[in-house]
């Protein structure tokens, strides 16, 4: 996929104002470590990850990723009636329908013109809305568009410390580290033909794609499949019977955090191959790259796999953790807004999601 005149106009990001420290998850995951034997600071030393950010609870994900918007539109001369896109990419959503995308594009004031739908590809959601807005804008149907995503961690690293108080065993440990891991936050992107600006920014030079979809099985997040439970009387309320159905259809999330690495860093060399070969970059003529943000150790994986000097990353997770969607985009917002990504830097997105899927996007910033 190679592009000609479409640009990231620009990023605007919002972050959650609580702020959750490992040490306080490992605090209340005591009862584990001693039935475990595991010393205190395990988390932190396992994933680098020193913090997150967590939403107040019941915090619309659609007003997340409004504000994330308005402040991408904002930094931009785009108005959100210029939009003939509107896509929200997150894996979490208001409900199952109608698309979340449509309460954004609502709180914003698009236009009725504009397209309005959810595209949802584990922590690709983005990078695959950027795309679909280029081709868009490269075959000439449209100007402008924005890609719009909120991740919210809380509920279910909630869940999933309440299960592993429940059962205490290693197998459960093993399965819920990378749910640990999860921070919240929401992005914006608006994409444009560059029509917008004189000052043309970010340009999309190519793409390229990947997929080992044998591995689908390794991280999953879903709702619980049990029966409805017993304890469920016959001749139950209608209130009895919703709680009850409540209790059953919980969240899970389990995750083989070996065998993702493993086969992560397999599809990643195999991507940024056909990657640099399409792009027509060398290696060393890659000024900076930034990586989806799960942790230390895969940070030090892929980009060793890769030839890739850590001095050319750029990462947040340390402080945010792994935001799913928003991780890769919000972090190049940062790592601008820090005098890390400058002008004229031709800068590789490096995303990696469940499925397995990898997707790397060249620009020139």
């Amino acid at each position: 996929m190679k592009y000609s005149r479409v640009y990231l106009d620009a990023i605007g990001y919002e972050l959650p104002p609580v702020v959750v420290s490992t040490e306080e998850l490992e605090t209340r995951l005591l009862p584990v470590y001693e039935a475990l034997k595991f010393n205190a600071g395990q988390l932190l030393a396992w994933t680098g990850i020193q913090e997150r950010r967590w939403w107040e609870p019941g915090f619309s994900v659609a007003e997340g990723a409004t504000l994330a918007a308005r402040k991408a539109l904002d930094r931009s001369n785009v108005t959100a009636q210029d939009l003939e896109v509107v896509i929200y990419s997150a894996v979490c959503r208001e409900q199952f329908e109608p698309a979340t995308a449509c309460s954004v594009a609502a709180k914003l004031g698009v236009g009725s013109n504009a397209l309005v739908y959810d595209i949802s590809n584990a922590c690709l959601g983005v990078l695959n809305g950027i795309l679909d807005i280029a081709n868009r804008i490269e075959l000439g149907q449209i100007r402008a568009g924005v890609v719009v995503s909120c991740e919210t961690s809380r509920e279910i690293n909630d869940t999933m410390i309440a299960e592993l108080l429940k059962r205490k065993n290693i197998e459960t440990f093993k399965d819920s580290l990378a749910t640990l891991t999860g921070g919240s936050g929401a992005v914006a992107v608006v994409v444009t033909d560059g029509s917008f600006s004189s000052e043309k920014r970010r340009k999309l030079i190519a793409a390229s794609a990947q997929s080992a979809a044998e591995h689908h099985s390794l991280c999953r997040w879903g709702l619980t499949n049990e029966p409805i439970p017993d304890f469920i009387p016959d001749g139950a309320s209608p209130k009895q019977i919703i709680q009850g159905v409540i209790h059953a259809a919980r969240h899970f999330m389990t995750t083989d955090s070996v065998a993702v690495l493993k086969y992560g860093v397999d599809l990643g060399m195999r991507t940024w191959k056909n990657f640099v070969g399409k792009i027509g970059w060398t290696p060393d003529a890659i000024d900076k790259v930034i990586c989806h943000q799960v942790g230390a150790p895969h940070r030090d994986s892929v980009l060793k796999a890769l030839g890739i000097s850590l001095h050319k990353d750029y990462s947040t997770f340390p402080f945010l953790g792994n935001i799913g969607t928003v991780s890769l985009p919000l972090t190049a917002a940062i790592a601008e807004e820090r005098k890390f990504l400058l002008p004229g830097d031709r800068v590789g997105l490096l995303g990696i999601g469940s499925g397995l899927n990898c997707l790397m996007l060249g620009v020139e910033w």
